[in-house]
């Protein structure tokens, strides 16, 4: 399944691991913000949300970071989705 299956699919989770001044600026409509930081700290929020699990932040950096993270406590269905404009567009595309 590619990226754009992904952002399309029913009970997607977009998930915006940036900080919340760069969330205000500009972010998927429907999206999640939460920060990287407290990632670790909300892993059981995580293992509830429903699939699959989108990360996104300014460049796909962060994203990696917290899909890595999240895979490695067990949590499936969760994937780098890079850029959050990258995705805002993807998921547009089919509005």
């Amino acid at each position: 399944m590619d990226l754009r299956d992904l952002i399309q699919a029913d009970g997607a989770t977009i998930v915006d691991v940036r900080e919340p001044y760069e969330y205000a600026m500009g972010h998927v409509p429907g999206s999640v913000n939460i920060p990287l930081g407290q990632v670790p700290g909300r892993v059981e929020e995580f293992r509830k949300m429903s699939k699959p699990l989108i990360m996104i932040c300014a460049s796909g950096n962060r994203s990696g970071q917290a899909t890595h993270f999240l895979q490695m406590n067990g949590i499936q269905e969760v994937y780098n989705g890079g850029s959050w404009a990258t995705v805002n567009f993807l998921k547009m595309e089919n509005v």
